[in-house]
């Protein structure tokens, strides 16, 4: 197991070096552009030039690449263009931001989707219909429309929860709960959709093989067949969904994020990708590589530690 994990974790280096040049080489066709964006319109050429020799970007692109890369494997990200704030530092203190919201959107996902999916699976009638309902609902219906409703009804009108704004945990935590609570939800609706879908027609599958009549015959009770063996059994494909699912919640942050004023890891991207600030856009890329790696091997080994035939360890 050990050795499975240290290959994964190299693979997923050997991603992060790749996706990281990928993007400085694009970046690097914006130079001059995100140069006279800092100076402004009126600058001179001699300036734009200055400026260019002053941030290192009149080198070889590939040189640059090689100095950055070198640096962030010592963990210097460098600063950023237009704040001099220390990138890593920076991108860290936002990411608990952005993560405290993704963990509780994905274990309410896992909540809803487990309990829609099996009771549609195992019950049918009413809770199937329930269950196809809000999939359908989910697939149709935009993050950010629903957003801007949870907001005006929520917010707006019935003034139960805020608008705008993050309060952190250790500070106070209804407040820090409030604070998240419509971003969570904003985040949850596609994922609850496309999990649950999963899980119900996973489920059915397994309720109809020869095992589960066996365990019937023997006099298992259904609870028991349905949470310790069929459920078990079809966990492999719902976590592998839950593991894109992830990587999607991590795309809609960029939007949530900005939408309701939250200081995280999203917010942060899209305010440094408006600007072209080259750190900052090639930090966040290292982060982003290295929660999507983190998060794929933490779906296989729960999917080896729950069905011992997918192990590949």
């Amino acid at each position: 197991m050990f050795l499975y994990v240290l290959r994964r974790l190299s693979t997923g280096l050997v991603l992060a070096v790749l996706v990281t040049a990928i993007t400085f080489l694009l970046l690097s066709t914006s130079f001059n552009n995100i140069v006279r964006g800092r100076l402004g319109p009126s600058a001179t050429p001699e300036t734009v030039r200055a400026m260019k020799a002053d941030l290192g970007l009149d080198r070889p692109v590939a040189v640059q690449y090689v100095d950055w890369l070198w640096h962030a494997v010592r963990g210097d990200f460098g600063v950023s263009y237009f704040t001099s704030e220390p990138v890593g530092p920076a991108i860290a203190a936002r990411l608990g931001v952005t993560m405290s919201m993704l963990l509780v959107a994905l274990l309410a996902t896992i909540a809803v989707s487990i309990t829609l999916g099996v009771l549609a699976a195992s019950r049918g009638g009413v809770p199937d219909r329930i269950a196809q309902g809000a999939s359908l609902f989910g697939y149709l219906v935009p993050n950010l429309l629903i957003s801007i409703v949870l907001v005006v009804v929520l917010a707006i009108n019935l003034e139960l929860l805020p608008a705008t704004g993050y309060t952190p945990l250790s500070e106070n935590p209804g407040a820090w709960a409030a604070s998240i609570a419509i971003p969570v939800f904003a985040l949850m609706v596609s994922s609850v959709a496309a999990l649950t879908a999963q899980i119900r027609g996973t489920m059915i599958d397994e309720l109809r093989k020869d095992y589960v009549r066996t365990l019937r015959t023997r006099g298992v009770p259904s609870r028991s067949i349905v949470l310790r063996h069929a459920l078990r059994n079809a966990a492999g494909p719902a976590l592998t969904v839950l593991s894109f699912e992830f990587i999607t919640m991590l795309g809609s942050a960029l939007i949530i994020e900005k939408v309701f004023a939250l200081p995280g890891f999203g917010s942060y991207a899209f305010e440094a990708s408006l600007q072209g600030d080259v750190p900052i856009i090639m930090g966040i890329s290292v982060f982003g590589v290295l929660l999507v790696v983190g998060m794929n091997l933490a779906v296989d080994l729960v999917n080896g530690w729950l069905t011992p035939k997918a192990r590949i360890f």
